[in-house]
C-alpha cells in the first residue's frame, strides 16, 4: 500500500501538488477567519459544581461583568482628586447599561488602602448585554476613569483581562509563527543544502498549517475555539510537517545513493515504504495521543484535542504524498550529504552523527550510562514534587499589561479586604429553619471573616457570599470550600467562585488521568508492537517517555514556578503554572517522543531482521546501524522543531511560553539524553530480550521478504 502511494505520488505529481496548493490557498484566505471566531472557552465541564452552580446562580440572580479601577499615586483626601474622581463617578453612573459603582468618593464604599494613597473603583455592567456591547461600555468606562486626576489609573477586570488575552494570543501566534518559519527556512537551506531542497519541508508546513487554519474555522461554527488552542495546533503542525519532511527526504537521498540505476517512482517506492512507516505510526500514535484529551471531557482541551488530530491527519498526508510528489519534480536539485553546493562549501564525507557518537559511548558502559541517565532526568523531576497548579488568570498576561497591573494592585492593596467570595446559592428561603441554621454554621467556620446575604435573591432560594481574606484561590480559601462542601446540610447547596472552579478542576484531572493514560498507552503500546512484534520495546520506549516527561515537567517548575531564568526567558513569574500546561504536555511531549522513537525502532528494526550472529553483538551493531543511519535525520528534526518551539517561547502569554519552553526542554532531552544515551545503553543491556517474543529472521528470510 504505502509502496503504491509513493508511486503514485512519482507518477501524479502535478495533480498532487496542484491540490494541496489549492487547500494552502484556501487556507489563506479563509483560514484567517478563525481568529475572528474564536471565543473564551471554560475550562470545566459542564457538568462541574462550580459550573452548575454559577449556571444556576446567573439564571436566578444575574450578575453583569465588573470594571475595577485602583486609582493610586496621589493622597486620598487630596480635594483635587476628589473633585475629579467624584466629576467620573457620576458620569459613569449615567452612562445606559451601568448597573452600579461602588467607589470611596461619592458612595458608602470604604476602599482605600492602608497607605492612604490607592483607592477601588468596581463597576458593575448590566446582566445580558452581548460580548459587544459588553466591551463597547467597559471601554467608555475605562477611558472615563482614566480622566481622573492622579497619577496612575489602572484599570481592569476579567471581561477586560479576557480580551487582552485574546488579542495577545494572536499577537504572539504572528511573531512565533513568523520568527519561526524565517529562521526555520534558513536552518533548513543549511541542513538540505539547498535552497530548493530546504524549501520542501517549509512547503508541507505551510500547506499543514493553512489546512489547519481552514478546518478550524469550520470546526469554531460547531464548538466553542479559543485563541489558545489555535496557537498550540500551529505550533504542533509545523513542527510535525517539517519532522516528516526530513524522514522523507532523508531516506530518499539513501535510497537514491544505494542504487543510482532505479527509476524514480521504484526509489518513492521503498522510500514511502519504508520512512512512510514510520510516518504512518508516529501520526497514529500522536493522534492517540491527542485523543486521550477527550477523556478530560473539558471544552478547551477537547477543541484542542480536534484541532490537534485535524494537523496530525494534515502533516501526516503531507508527508505521504506532498513531500514524495515535490521530491519527484525536484529530486535532480536534492543534494546528496556532503556534495559541495553554494550552502556547503567543501566536499566532505558523512560520517557518524552526534547521536552514533553517543550511542557507541553508551554501548561501552551500558549499566554506568543507564543509571547515570536515569538519575539526572529523576533530578530534574524533583521540582514537580512541588508544583502548583492554578487556572490562569490577569497575572498570565504580560508584565506591562494594564489588566495585569490592575490585578497584581487589587491583590497586593485590597485582596485581605475584598476578596473575591465564595458564593454559595442554598434551595431554600432564608427563613426556613434548616437554612437558618446553615447560616450559623457558615458563620462559625474558621477562615470565614463574614456571611453576605442577597437580598434581591427570589424567595425560594438563598445566596450568600461567604468572605475570606487573601487571594480567591488561596488554600485556605480552597479550604472553605473543602469544608462547606463536606457539610451536609439538610437543604441542597452549590458552591462556587474562583477556589471552588480551581478544586473541580483539579479534581476533575485526578479523576480522568487514568482514563487519558489508559487511551495513549495503550494506543502506543499497540503501535509500537505493530512496528517491532516486540512486548519489551514498548514497555521500555513508554518508561523512557514518562522520563522525559517528568524532567520535562520539572524544570517548568523551577523556571516558570520558582523564576529560575525569568529575567532571561523575559517574564515575571506568578508562583504557579496552568492547570492545562502538564496536560497539553502529557500530550505532547508523548507524542513527539513517540515520534523520535518510531523513526529510530522502525531502522533498527530492519537492521535487526537482516542480521544473524551472535544475539548481543547482532542487537547492538543492529541499534548502533539504526542510529547512524536515522541519527542526522533525528537531530535535524529536533532543531527544525526546537526552532518552532522556541519562536512561540518569544511570546508574551506565559500560559503559551510555558507550552513552547517545555516542548523545546523536552526535545533537547529526548533527542540527546533519552535517545542518544538512554536508549542504546538499555538496548544493549537487554540483548535479544529486546525483541521478545518475536522472532528474528535470517538474511536469507529478509531478502525474500
Amino acid at each position: 500500500m504505502l509502496a503504491w502511494l509513493g508511486r503514485s505520488a512519482a507518477r501524479r505529481r502535478y495533480p498532487i501538488i496542484v491540490g494541496w496548493i489549492g487547500i494552502a490557498l484556501l487556507g489563506a484566505v479563509f483560514g484567517g477567519a478563525v481568529y475572528d471566531r474564536t471565543e473564551s472557552v471554560d475550562s470545566l465541564r459542564p457538568t462541574a459544581e462550580s459550573t452548575v452552580a454559577k449556571a444556576r446562580i446567573d439564571k436566578v440572580d444575574p450578575e453583569g461583568e465588573h470594571i475595577v479601577a485602583v486609582v493610586a499615586g496621589r493622597d486620598f483626601n487630596s480635594m483635587a482628586l476628589i473633585d475629579s474622581a467624584s466629576k467620573v463617578m457620576f458620569e459613569i453612573r449615567g452612562m445606559p447599561g451601568v448597573k452600579s459603582v461602588s467607589d470611596s468618593y461619592t458612595s458608602a464604599a470604604r476602599q482605600i488602602a492602608a497607605d492612604n494613597k490607592s483607592s477601588l473603583v468596581t463597576v458593575e455592567l448590566q446582566p445580558g448585554l452581548g460580548d459587544d456591547e459588553a466591551l463597547a461600555l467597559a471601554d467608555r468606562v475605562a477611558a472615563a476613569l482614566h480622566r481622573i486626576d492622579a497619577p496612575t489609573v489602572l484599570v481592569g477586570g476579567e471581561l477586560l483581562a479576557e480580551r487582552s488575552f485574546g488579542d495577545q494570543a494572536i499577537q504572539d501566534a504572528a511573531i512565533g509563527e513568523g520568527v519561526a518559519l524565517i529562521v526555520l527556512c534558513a536552518a533548513l537551506v543549511v541542513i538540505l543544502g539547498g535552497l530548493l531542497a530546504g524549501s520542501i519541508p517549509l512547503a508541507a508546513a505551510l500547506a499543514t498549517v493553512a489546512g489547519t487554519l481552514l478546518a478550524l474555522t469550520g470546526l469554531a461554527s460547531a464548538m466553542p475555539v479559543s485563541e489558545y488552542a489555535v496557537n498550540i495546533v500551529t505550533l504542533l503542525g509545523l513542527g510535525l510537517a517539517v519532522d516528516y519532511s526530513l524522514l522523507i527526504i532523508s531516506r530518499f537521498r539513501e535510497e537514491r545513493a544505494a542504487d543510482r540505476r532505479a527509476a524514480l517512482p521504484e526509489l518513492l517506492a521503498r522510500t514511502v515504504a519504508t520512512a512512510g512507516r514510520a510516518v504512518l505510526v508516529s501520526g497514529l500514535a500522536v493522534g492517540a495521543a491527542l485523543i486521550g484529551l477527550f477523556a478530560f471531557a473539558d471544552p478547551l482541551l477537547a477543541a484542542m484535542a480536534l484541532g490537534g488530530a485535524l494537523v496530525v491527519c494534515l502533516a501526516t498526508a503531507t508527508g505521504l504524498t506532498l513531500v514524495p510528489a515535490i521530491i519527484a519534480v525536484a529530486h535532480h536539485r536534492i543534494p546528496a550529504p556532503g556534495t559541495r553546493t553554494w550552502v556547503w562549501r567543501r566536499t566532505r564525507q558523512p560520517g557518524p552523527g552526534s547521536l552514533a557518537k553517543l550511542a557507541r559511548f553508551a554501548q561501552r558502559r551500558p549499566a554506568l550510562v543507564a543509571l547515570a541517565v536515569t538519575a539526572g532526568l529523576l533530578l530534574l523531576s524533583g521540582p514537580l514534587l512541588g508544583v502548583n497548579l492554578a487556572n490562569s488568570d490577569a497575572r498570565s498576561l504580560p508584565a506591562n499589561s494594564e489588566e495585569r497591573l490592575a490585578f497584581e494592585a487589587f491583590e497586593r492593596d485590597f485582596a485581605m479586604d475584598f476578596s473575591q467570595p465564595i458564593t454559595i446559592l442554598i434551595e431554600g428561603n432564608v427563613e426556613e429553619p434548616a437554612v437558618r441554621a446553615l447560616l450559623d454554621d457558615l458563620r462559625a467556620l474558621i477562615g470565614a471573616i463574614d456571611v453576605d446575604l442577597r437580598t434581591d435573591a427570589p424567595p425560594q432560594v438563598t445566596i450568600v457570599d461567604l468572605m475570606t481574606s487573601g487571594p480567591a484561590t488561596s488554600d485556605r480559601a480552597q479550604q472553605l470550600v473543602h469544608t462547606v462542601r463536606a457539610m451536609h446540610p439538610e437543604v441542597p447547596i452549590f458552591v462556587a467562585g474562583p477556589a471552588a472552579e480551581l478544586i473541580d478542576a483539579k479534581e476533575s484531572t485526578v479523576d480522568r488521568l487514568p482514563i487519558a493514560l489508559a487511551v495513549v498507552v495503550i494506543a502506543t503500546a499497540i503501535l509500537l508492537f505493530a512496528l517491532t512484534r516486540s512486548v519489551v520495546v514498548p514497555l521500555k520506549a513508554l518508561c523512557m517517555n514518562v522520563l522525559t516527561l517528568t524532567a520535562t515537567l520539572g524544570t517548568l517548575v523551577a523556571v516558570f514556578q520558582w523564576g529560575w531564568g525569568a529575567s532571561l526567558l523575559g517574564f515575571q513569574p506568578w508562583g504557579a503554572l496552568d492547570i492545562t500546561t502538564p496536560l497539553l504536555l502529557f500530550v505532547f511531549i508523548f507524542g513527539l517522543s513517540m515520534d523520535y522513537e518510531v523513526f529510530l525502532l522502525a531502522r533498527i528494526k530492519e537492521e535487526w531482521d537482516r542480521r544473524t550472529g551472535d544475539d548481543r553483538g547482532a542487537n547492538d551493531r543492529a541499534v548502533l546501524a539504526g542510529i547512524t543511519a536515522t541519527g542526522p535525520v533525528i537531530t535535524a528534526a529536533a532543531l527544525s522543531i526546537g526552532i518552532v518551539f522556541l519562536g512561540f517561547a518569544l511570546g508574551e502569554l506565559i500560559a503559551v511560553k510555558e507550552i513552547g519552553v517545555g516542548m523545546a526542554v523536552a526535545v533537547l532531552l529526548d533527542v540527546t539524553i533519552v535517545r542518544g544515551l538512554l536508549l542504546p545503553a538499555v538496548m544493549s543491556l537487554l540483548g535479544r530480550a529486546n525483541w521478545w517474543p518475536g522472532r528474528r529472521r535470517t538474511a536469507a528470510a529478509g531478502s525474500e521478504a
